[in-house]
């Protein structure tokens, strides 16, 4: 049994594991890889799901990544707010943010109003439709949350729903997430922590299809807007300015400021605080560096004007954040 004790040297541990990966400059240099490691991924759910018939399963997690893989047939996924998506044999859809959804048999289609009550079975498996009826859809789903403080605000960097069609990959990383949360093996978290990052990574950055929600990957993906990003990314501490941004981009002053708010979905000076201040908040955990080292490593010139910014968008002072406050 773990004492009070205990768990805190782990955290510091996990922090201090993060603020390595976070500020080593030579792996400074993709913005979607450290979103994705400072989210830290945990806790998977995944099950495999048989159905048949005319058959609908809603479901109103709030706060879990929801992923699919279609290992067999079709079927329609609705996430409230949205179109309808129809799946199909080796589609995988990732909804980083999950807030109502309903998935159902696309042929055919069920009648309006129905709900389905799926089966467990004894081995984790679960049935939807008559259990002596043939197997027509078959499917790999999963849940994982979040374990960053600031998971909000990350996630709000990604693209809320992405689909890839046909990627072997992702099928592998998938099963290889259900079989290693199935089991019961050492250096199971860290193993699966990682697969889980793979994951997310690969589903984003292999997306075809994308929602239109801006943010960081639609930044990533526009040519203009990429080196800029990085930059950001690989140096926090430099004295940006819009111009200097624009600079990067290649494009003058207004049609930057424009171009990024778009697709983006923020001002270049805010996309920048924002990730001063999740690059703070981390250190701040880790208790690695001084407040004085923090503000430098983030780009204020004072440990006064760090701590009146980080006060002002956390609403409370860098040293009781770090306590826990």
């Amino acid at each position: 049994m773990l004492d009070a004790l205990d768990i805190d040297l782990a955290e510091r541990t996990f922090y201090n594991r993060m603020s390595l990966i976070v500020y080593r400059k030579s792996e400074m240099s993709d913005p979607l890889s450290e979103v994705i490691a400072l989210l830290r991924p945990r806790a998977p759910f995944s099950k495999l799901v048989d159905a048949s018939g005319r058959w609908r399963v809603r479901r109103t997690e709030v706060g879990q990544v929801y992923y699919c893989l279609l290992l067999a047939g079709q079927a329609r996924l609705e996430v409230d707010g949205k179109p309808p998506m129809n799946l199909c044999q080796g589609d995988f859809v990732l909804v980083p943010a999950v807030q109502s959804f309903s998935m159902s048999s696309a042929d055919p289609e069920p009648p309006p109003g129905l709900e389905s009550r799926p089966l467990i079975r004894p081995d984790g498996s679960v049935r939807i439709g008559p259990e002596d009826a043939p197997v027509e859809v078959q499917q790999l789903i999963g849940y994982c949350s979040f374990g960053a403080p600031d998971a909000e605000l990350l996630v709000s960097l990604l693209p809320d729903m992405a689909m890839v069609r046909g990627e072997q990959r992702l099928g592998d990383l998938a099963r290889l997430v259900r079989d290693e949360a199935r089991a019961d093996r050492p250096a199971r978290d860290v193993v699966l922590e990682h697969l889980l990052q793979v994951l997310l990574i690969e589903a984003l950055r292999s997306a075809t299809e994308t929602s239109a929600t801006p943010g960081l990957l639609r930044g990533l993906a526009d040519d203009r807007l990429t080196g800029p990003l990085r930059a950001i990314h690989a140096a926090p501490d430099r004295a940006w300015s819009v111009a200097e941004m624009a600079r990067e981009a290649g494009l003058s002053r207004s049609a930057f400021f424009t171009r990024f708010n778009r697709v983006v979905g923020m001002a270049p000076m805010e996309y920048l605080q924002s990730w001063r201040m999740t690059l703070a908040k981390h250190m701040l955990r880790a208790r690695q560096h001084s407040i004085a080292q923090i503000a430098a490593k983030t780009g204020y010139g004072s440990t006064s004007a760090f701590s009146s910014a980080f006060s002002r968008c956390m609403g409370a002072p860098p040293a009781q954040y770090a306590r826990g406050g």
